[in-house]
């Protein structure tokens, strides 16, 4: 790895480069990694714009969906002249403005368990911003064989959740072993949500996959945040790998053929 950086670059990332726990090789670290951002809504926003900011060399971004006015009080890369655009496409023009350093590809598509293999490997983390119970299971199981980091994160009115997902630790599934069932837990849709809250659980997200790459710091391997707006707290409880679990456990699953994706995203009978 060239630990060159141009004029352009000790001026833009100079505050980075000043700090002991980032530095020049760490700037170099970050603009050759790639981080794959799943969802360019409420959570990917602050995400991708602060890992381009950052300086983030190669940054994937998966999303099926297309800009809505409704979108725009919490999505905060989107801007009116988007709406009926493609979210990839409105985030990859926002990013282009932001950083040049940053190339970006796009996946116009929803995280399947037919396309996971062909967009996941090659980054160094992914970025959870989904708003599905299959997608993030999916993500855990098939990152989890694959040995990359997740930094997860998830949005509900005013209160949001995070943690991070690191190989050898536990995974998504020793939280929560299964989906709730459909339709107990409704979406922002139905419910609404505070619209600054994306922005404080995404930003915590991005710091999370900046450490990750520059392998700095405490994550939250094995703990869980909560953040509630309303009360401006949070509360982190630690959870442990379980034996049993289908993923990470001592006898854990060496593909991703036979789980259905769908419903409580169970694996096998039991």
């Amino acid at each position: 790895m060239s630990l060159s950086l141009d004029s352009t670059q000790l001026d833009r990332y100079s505050r980075h480069i000043i700090m002991d726990d980032v530095g020049p090789e760490g700037q170099k670290r970050l603009l050759d990694s790639a981080v794959l951002v799943v969802g360019a809504g409420g959570l990917g926003s602050p995400v991708i714009q602060y890992l381009a900011a950052a300086g983030v060399g190669r940054l994937g971004i998966v999303d099926d969906d297309v800009v809505e006015r409704s979108n725009l009080q919490r999505q905060i890369i989107h801007g009116d002249g988007d709406i009926g655009r493609p979210k990839v496409e409105s985030a990859a023009e926002f990013v282009a403005d932001l950083n040049p350093d940053v190339t970006v590809e796009t996946y116009e598509t929803r995280l399947s368990k037919e396309n996971v293999a062909d967009v996941v490997p090659g980054h160094d983390v992914v970025v959870d911003a989904s708003d599905n119970f299959p997608t993030r299971y999916l993500l855990n199981d098939f990152c989890r064989l694959q040995g990359i980091p997740i930094a997860h994160g998830s949005i509900y009115k005013f209160e949001g959740q995070l943690t991070t997902l690191v190989p050898g630790g536990p995974c998504y599934r020793c939280l929560f072993p299964e989906a709730p069932e459909p339709g107990t837990v409704p979406d922002c849709a139905t419910t609404g949500v505070l619209g600054v809250l994306p922005g404080t659980v995404g930003c915590i997200q991005a710091t999370e996959a900046v450490k990750l790459v520059l392998d700095a710091g405490e994550r939250l391997e094995g703990r869980l945040l909560f953040y509630d707006a309303m009360d401006l707290t949070f509360e982190t409880v630690p959870y442990q790998q379980n034996p049993e679990c289908p993923v990470c456990g001592d006898d854990p699953i060496d593909s991703i053929d036979d789980v259905e994706y769908s419903a409580v995203c169970a694996i096998g009978a039991d």
